[in-house]
């Protein structure tokens, strides 16, 4: 059996005391440090065949499942704690809290993109893309710079000039997927409801968010929401007591944000975990002994 020690994965027979390896404590992958190794000669094995791989053990390992342990012997049918081996060994970010991440988190909701590993931001206007990049590493601490891009206009038929930060973070890519419900189109990703830590962290998102899917009013009295994401803007009116009515003719619809919002005393801070959750279900769908 492979064992996933914190410098790569060994044969378990191989692991030693004192090594450092990888376990998981509740939803989130933390490091251990192995205190003793027993060896048992084993004369049967299983294969365990869940949604994602297979894999050989001793029949009574114990797997972790949400009603407690399970020997794996008897685990067909329930669903058992897994993780990405891929991704025990990647680098996990110090997230801040703060007026800069709630900015981060709105602009990226606005105009950014979440890869697998990565997430970018690619805007005509310079400043738009220094200030992210400058709130992206005060919050994330990874460095960012900007870079001059060029990309088409379906509407002028020519490229036009651009500036993309970009940063390669699988960590940072999985937490704001979390943060959107999964799913970080901007059609359908939801609310971020992690920027309802404080005051201070929605403004930041307010501000992000309107610079890229808004914009000030001319009499100055508050800022206009401009999006096609429907449910997004009907829990941001919630958050900020203002109403909102959907545009009946489909497209985009408008939210007004007064600068007084904050005076209706509709806010109302929430606690969510900052950091993505780095395990999973999965099922087992047979246990065969091996021959």
């Amino acid at each position: 059996m492979l064992v996933n020690l914190v410098d790569g994965c060994v044969q378990a027979k191989n692991v030693a005391p004192g090594s450092a390896m990888w376990t998981l404590d509740g939803d989130r992958t933390v490091r251990t440090t192995v205190v003793d190794v027993t060896a048992v000669k084993a004369r049967t094995a299983v294969d365990v065949v869940t949604d994602h791989m297979t894999f050989t053990v001793s029949p009574d390992l114990l797997l972790a499942t949400p009603d407690g342990w399970a020997q794996a012997a008897d685990a067909a049918g329930k669903t058992v704690a897994w993780t990405y081996a891929k991704k025990l060994c990647r680098e996990r970010l110090a997230i801040w809290p703060g007026y800069e991440f709630g900015y981060f988190v709105g602009a990226t909701c606005a105009d950014g993109t979440v890869g697998k590993n990565y997430v970018s931001l690619v805007v005509n206007e310079e400043h738009f893309a220094a200030r992210y990049a400058k709130a992206l590493t005060a919050c994330m601490g990874l460095p960012a710079r900007l870079e001059a891009v060029s990309r088409p206009s379906g509407y002028l038929k020519r490229d036009l000039a651009g500036f993309r930060v970009r940063v390669v973070s699988s960590y940072l890519a999985d937490a704001l997927r979390h943060y959107v419900g999964g799913d970080a189109h901007h059609m359908r990703q939801r609310f971020p409801r992690v920027v309802l830590r404080d005051l201070e962290t929605f403004e930041g998102f307010l501000d992000g968010y309107i610079e890229g899917d808004g914009c000030n009013l001319k009499h100055g009295q508050g800022r206009m929401i401009v999006s096609a994401n429907v449910p997004f803007l009907v829990e941001l009116a919630q958050v900020i007591g203002a109403r909102f009515t959907p545009s009946k003719r489909g497209g985009a619809s408008q939210l007004y944000v007064s600068n007084r919002w904050v005076d209706r005393g509709t806010f109302a801070p929430e606690h969510h975990p900052l950091d993505p959750p780095e395990s999973s279900w999965i099922n087992v769908h047979e246990v065969r002994p091996r021959p």
